[in-house]
């Protein structure tokens, strides 16, 4: 299985079951040391073999131990491709399309598995939101499972004659190699911008994971690309002569490209050249980003034999995506939408989308997460100042002090910027916003989307965007006479 291997104290090893938490070894199970940022998996080496583990996964050879050792240069990247094996590689016996991308990564899928649904393929998610096997549904941890549970649901995806897989590849999954040994026949790509500096440290370390994704791809895979994003784009240089390149967007050298036939704040009216003929689309998603992601997802299907029709079909099926520019709507006088929004570049979009088509003032609620890339914080703000009003509030603050997270945003303003207002607790900011608002106004907010919890030191406490806006809507519209 592994070319580069080298063995201790055997010349091979046969393994049945392995595991990197050696709380869950067993009998006969190998254990894979994985070293990590803030754990090493050397120091529980004897925890494993005391709970039975037979054998060693590692990067280097271990002393004084008296199981085998599999010694290889990555062992992370390593124990993925085992947890694939063992379960069969079930990708092989899938149509798989991966979507890495900083932004549109949810969007995608889920309109990449409403197209597959309606030309009547049984498809599976794995994503932000849920893990869906193409039967039944759990709430997802990760964006991209760790190696384990991701081999385990694509083999239940096979178990349950699922024919095609959509999943969401996070930078960190693919710096980590979390899905090592997954085949791609579709490697989509959405737009790649500045996100978890944090982790990565600089644009290009972060462009080079989001890269990884190409060495996923099968051998006679797609490669999709959006023609508008400069460093997506660029991907171009580093794929393999074997693979198809796919290119979306509005310029008129994309392979499948979309021109704008009428916006709204419900509708988008748009028509794609697809090579073989052009179609006209009508979708609820709101804004040209949402396009891009039409168009991704309309090439990515395309080249796996989903026709024009059933592409435009499935788009027109798929209403909303949770947290993603959604509408809240119990009869107020203005418009409110809750989005995922979490970095620069989804803010101003969101607000892009929305300011042309609001009548009167544009407000904006937004925070940013503790624990995270604090580079982002002040250009946050940049992007916020698109809106007429903004009140800048607590997201995730995690272990940080929230005062400081705020203040690095503040930085972001010039000085004497009019209409920006702190409120640090998040329901206070949401409800402040909507005592704002009037009608013809539009409000965003931003940041957590489908998220039902908010995290504040190392506690995760119960907080829906979506459902103080409806308490607080309800609340309002019950004081107006009948």
């Amino acid at each position: 299985l592994f070319s580069s291997a080298s063995f201790v104290g055997c010349a091979d090893i046969r393994v049945t079951q392995a595991s990197d938490d050696s709380r869950d070894c067993t009998p006969g199970c190998l254990f894979a040391a994985i070293p990590g940022s803030k754990h090493n998996g050397n120091t529980f080496i004897e925890d494993a073999i005391a709970e039975g583990a037979s054998s060693l996964l590692c990067s280097h050879p271990i002393p004084n131990v008296t199981v085998p050792q599999c010694v290889v240069p990555h062992v992370r990247s390593a124990y993925a491709k085992l947890c694939q094996s063992l379960l069969g590689s079930p990708s092989e016996r899938l149509t798989t399309i991966g979507v890495t991308g900083t932004n549109g990564k949810t969007t995608t899928s889920y309109l990449i598995r409403s197209i597959l649904q309606r030309a009547k393929y049984r498809t599976g998610l794995l994503g932000t939101i849920e893990y869906h096997d193409g039967l039944t549904s759990e709430e997802s941890e990760l964006t991209t499972p760790d190696a384990p549970h991701l081999a385990n649901w694509l083999a239940r995806m096979v178990a349950n004659e699922t024919s095609h897989a959509v999943f969401e590849l996070s930078s960190h999954a693919l710096d980590q190699g979390r899905a090592a040994g997954v085949g791609l026949s579709v490697a989509v790509v959405t737009n790649i911008t500045q996100d978890h500096l944090d982790y990565h440290k600089s644009f290009d370390t972060y462009r080079k994971s989001k890269s990884q994704i190409l060495n996923l791809c099968k051998s006679n895979a797609v490669v999709v690309l959006n023609r508008e994003d400069q460093a997506a784009y660029s991907l171009l240089d580093d794929i393999p002569r074997n693979l198809k390149v796919i290119t979306f967007g509005f310029h008129p050298d994309a392979t499948i490209r979309a021109t704008i036939t009428n916006q709204s704040l419900d509708a988008t009216k748009f028509r794609i050249e697809f090579p073989s003929q052009g179609v006209s689309v009508s979708t609820s998603l709101t804004g040209l980003h949402n396009v891009e992601n039409c168009l991704a997802a309309a090439a990515a299907c395309y080249y796996i034999g989903i026709t024009p029709s059933q592409i435009v079909a499935g788009i027109e099926e798929l209403t909303n995506v949770p947290g993603r520019l959604e509408s809240i709507d119990l009869g107020q006088e203005y418009r409110i939408f809750v989005d995922y929004a979490h970095t620069d570049d989804a803010l101003k979009r969101c607000l892009e989308t929305l300011k042309p088509l609001t009548k009167n003032k544009l407000i904006c609620v937004f925070g940013a997460g503790g624990d995270r890339d604090r580079t982002k914080r002040p250009l946050l703000a940049r992007a916020a100042q698109l809106a007429d009003c903004i009140i800048v509030t607590n997201d995730n603050p995690r272990t940080e002090d929230p005062k400081q997270i705020i203040n690095d945003i503040l930085e972001g303003f010039p000085i004497q910027t009019r209409g920006v207002h702190v409120e640090p607790f998040r329901e206070r900011a949401i409800q402040l916003a909507m005592d704002f608002a009037n009608p013809d106004d539009t409000l965003l907010v931003a940041g957590k989307g489908h998220e039902t919890y908010q995290i504040i030191g190392q506690t995760k406490y119960h907080f829906d965007d979506k459902e103080v806006i409806r308490n607080q809507l309800n609340r309002k519209l019950m004081r107006i006479p009948a």
